[in-house]
């Protein structure tokens, strides 16, 4: 097999998503297949389906895989937006016995931002890079100079005059939940990358999810802010790259 063609799989909240990657080039080289969610997203169901995408590819060798949990060494540390029965459970064990391949997992930020870094708009650039992905939550991968510092949950800051977490007050799940429109959204978004701000003075600020895609609805209320803001350039595809490429690393 092509040590250049690896699997990479996105695990998320609605969907699980996966292509072949061509690592060395940061390329697609098939379609994105993708199947819906489990529910409850639970070990056994999620497992399930991992192993159904796999054969869908009629895949075998290195598999890489983004997971929306802390992950250390393989086992799922959290469970902020997944099913609480994944706490303390090996996710590359799981996987790497349910598919017969051996499975690489990390978290789900990490590995997006790991592709952003390596082929995207974070590609060259020196110093401090935050990549924040904003969806259901807020996820976070920092890296100095390249380098990945592992399962960061900024998401779970406390903002200064808030009362909760950034990602219950400045995620897109709670702009769809308190109907806000993107420039009204942002006003909060601000709050939290200049809380971020305070906190690491990174060179860069990466975005990515949905709402990166709107850029020009609020970019003018982040003006303000001094650290460089960017949208990540692979989009839809950076999760399933970066699962891909980590498993070099």
């Amino acid at each position: 097999m092509d040590k250049h063609k690896v699997l990479g799989i996105d695990i998320g909240g609605s969907g699980i998503k996966g292509a072949l990657v061509d690592v060395k080039k940061g390329k697609l080289l098939t379609e994105r297949f993708r199947l819906e969610t489990p529910q409850p997203a639970n070990p056994k169901n999620v497992t399930e389906t991992v192993q159904q995408l796999v054969t869908h590819f009629n895949y075998k060798g290195p598999i890489g895989c983004g997971f929306p949990a802390v992950v250390k060494n393989g086992v799922a540390m959290s469970a902020a937006n997944i099913h609480k029965g994944w706490i303390g459970k090996s996710a590359a064990n799981l996987f790497s016995k349910a598919t017969g391949c051996k499975v690489k997992v990390l978290n789900d930020a990490d590995v997006a931002g790991l592709a952003e870094v390596t082929f995207g708009v974070g590609k060259g650039v020196k110093g401090t890079i935050i990549m924040i992905t904003i969806g259901t939550g807020l996820g976070s991968a920092i890296f100095l100079d390249g380098k990945l510092l592992p399962n960061t949950e900024f998401g779970h800051v406390y903002l200064r005059g808030q009362r909760q977490i950034a990602e219950k007050y400045a995620s897109n799940s709670a702009r769809k939940r308190d109907d806000l429109n993107y420039e009204e959204w942002a006003v909060r978004f601000r709050e939290y990358l200049e809380h971020l701000q305070f906190l690491f003075t990174p060179d860069l600020f990466i975005l990515g999810g949905g709402p990166s895609m709107k850029f020009e609805k609020y970019e003018h209320i982040l003006k303000n802010i001094r650290t460089r803001i960017v949208t990540a350039q692979l989009l839809n595809e950076a999760g399933i790259i970066g699962a891909a490429l980590s498993t070099l690393k």
